[in-house]
């Protein structure tokens, strides 16, 4: 593909080459916001008729309290190559909603078909070790997916996988745990809302993420391979291990006592300890990734040496956005962030070329994507490409 880089000199770039049509863009988010807004709407009735109006409002307020540690850890994955915030939006109403109403569906349906063959107690514990991982985690994880089949282009890989993963199930614990919360509140007043929150909202805020992040890295692995059987073997393998992951979560719940607090200390605590591990590794790898991709492009005169090692580095990002913003002004630094963003998506374009054959309309998008790079450098460096 080296010689498709000679031939994209003299193309005119678009200021945002990723941009889709606006009326089909108008359309679908038109047609996605009245289905979460109708979720919304089913979700907040039933909270309100079981719960009452102020104890809903004051459980959806404390489940608030965990969304401010777990999304941020997983935008901050997502800054090497950030996703559209759009989708991100939607990946977490589709958790909070979609996922949330149809679980809740099949969870209860489970219970009333199991309590006519046993008691409720074991039909509840049956539905929340057998019933509801398979479920949740297959609506969860069913996101994801979408994401890598509709959206091939704003689909990387395993970065990718694991932030929308994340995300979604975000969405669904928030949803849950107001309902946890409201009915604590209601049955053990405020010290039953306090137990619940510090159990589900300060020790396991991660749970449904780290769940739904493994098959997140399944689908990612299954978006950079080559072979059909790496596509179809390992979203399967990470939806098992999110459901066995998710099955062994519950039962120390539903058994509690010295159980809950085994499983917690001596699997779930590890488990989360190797989740950030993972977190971060996974971003340093994007940005290795990045420079190696790159790389063929300074070897032509598109980019420099020097451009490659800082847009591989967090740090020496933000160190260019300082210098940008020190000597171009807002502009400047506008300009060096749509530079390093579009930079991304080129060298994680060509690594999806590397994997996939190079149709016309990915040389294309790598056309337009050189075309915009050079000429968001002329802006911040005070000199605009005619």
């Amino acid at each position: 593909m080296s010689g498709d880089l000679g031939r994209t000199a003299g193309v005119v770039a678009r200021r945002d080459p990723t941009t889709r049509s606006a009326l089909r863009s108008w359309v679908l988010t038109g047609v996605a916001g009245v289905g979460f807004l109708v979720a919304a709407l089913v979700v907040s009735a039933y909270l309100g008729a079981t719960f009452g109006v102020q104890t809903a409002l004051l459980a959806l307020a404390v489940a608030v309290i965990p969304l401010g540690i777990v999304l941020p850890t997983f935008v901050w994955l997502d800054r090497f190559e950030s996703e559209p915030t759009r989708y991100l939006v939607g990946a977490f109403l589709w958790g909070a909603l979609v996922a949330a109403i149809v679980a809740a569906l099949f969870n209860t349906s489970a219970i009333l078909v199991l309590q006519n063959t046993t008691d409720p107690t074991a039909a509840l514990t049956t539905t929340a070790v057998l019933v509801a991982p398979v479920v949740e985690e297959a609506l969860k994880g069913a996101l994801v997916l979408l994401v890598w089949l509709v959206l091939r282009r704003e689909f990387d890989g395993v970065t990718d996988g694991m932030v929308y993963a994340g995300v979604c199930a975000a969405g669904f614990a928030f949803t849950e745990n107001i309902q946890y919360l409201a009915q604590a509140y209601t049955e053990g007043g405020r010290q039953g809302l306090t137990a619940t929150f510090v159990v589900r909202c300060l020790f396991s805020p991660f749970a449904h993420p780290m769940f739904t992040v493994l098959t997140g890295v399944g689908i990612g692995v299954a978006a950079t391979s080559r072979s059909w059987l790496p596509k179809v073997l390992a979203p399967l393998a990470g939806y098992v291990l999110a459901v066995l992951a998710h099955a062994l979560w519950n039962l120390a719940a539903v058994t509690g006592g010295n159980g809950l607090v085994t499983v917690y200390l001596l699997v779930e605590v590890p488990v989360f300890l190797a989740f950030v591990g993972f977190v971060v590794w996974a971003r340093r790898r994007e940005g290795r990734l990045i420079g190696l991709f790159l790389r063929p492009y300074a070897d032509t005169g598109w980019i420099s040496p020097g451009e490659v090692a800082m847009l591989s580095s967090m740090g020496r990002r933000r160190e260019a956005r300082m210098w940008a913003r020190a000597n171009a002004g807002p502009q400047g630094l506008k300009a060096m962030r749509a530079f390093q963003d579009t930079a991304s998506e080129l060298a994680l374009l060509r690594r999806r070329m590397h994997h996939d054959a190079a149709d016309r309309q990915a040389l294309a998008q790598e056309r337009e994507l050189l075309g915009a790079l050079s000429a968001r450098r002329g802006e911040f460096a005070g000199m605009r490409v005619g």
